[in-house]
């Protein structure tokens, strides 16, 4: 099964293509530049800049991937948590490319893909697994019994680890997601 996936929860427009647990592309979009200067990620403008973006970055994930759009058996995209705004496009945009073809689209939680990652570079991993999530808005810990269900164990409930990690790794403050 090859899946397109998109991510449009914040300030990054990420599209990837997937077969079975192998990543075939993926293609990320930086909007660090056009958020400098704001010291930190302004929703609207991250919205309008995934607009730009959602289609040449889809156009480049499936040539990099070497594949056409009629390959495409689902399509993935992340439903939140993350910027309104932001998160609509990336949702309008996997609907639309679902619909035209006809497959499956298949909504994620941000937090919980950033679980399900592991199993693609530790494939040999099997649940149940206990996850720290640092990103953005969240840093918790989570349970994850079976592939599709987590369940938070604790989270932060002010200021977030990942916030900071963000802060310090690149200058800019990010968005909760």
């Amino acid at each position: 099964m090859i899946v397109l996936g998109i991510e449009t929860s914040c300030d990054e427009t990420g599209v990837a293509v997937v077969e079975e647990q192998r990543i075939r592309s993926n293609v990320i979009t930086s909007q660090i530049d056009l958020h400098a200067r704001f010291g930190g990620v302004v929703p609207e403008l991250a919205s309008r800049a995934h607009v730009t973006t959602i289609n040449p970055a889809i156009e480049q994930a499936l040539a990099d991937a070497r594949i056409g759009m009629r390959a495409i058996d689902a399509v993935a995209v992340t439903i939140g948590p993350g910027l309104v705004g932001a998160l609509m496009v990336g949702v309008a945009a996997a609907k639309a490319v679902a619909g035209a073809l006809s497959v499956p689209l298949i909504g994620v939680n941000h937090l919980e893909g950033h679980i399900e990652s592991a199993f693609l570079e530790e494939p040999d991993l099997e649940p149940p697994v206990i996850a720290l999530i640092v990103s953005g808005g969240h840093t918790m810990i989570a349970r994850m019994p079976e592939h599709g269900r987590f369940e938070i164990l604790g989270q932060t409930i002010d200021d977030a680890a990942g916030e900071a990690f963000d802060t310090s790794a690149t200058t800019t403050s990010r968005c909760p997601g």
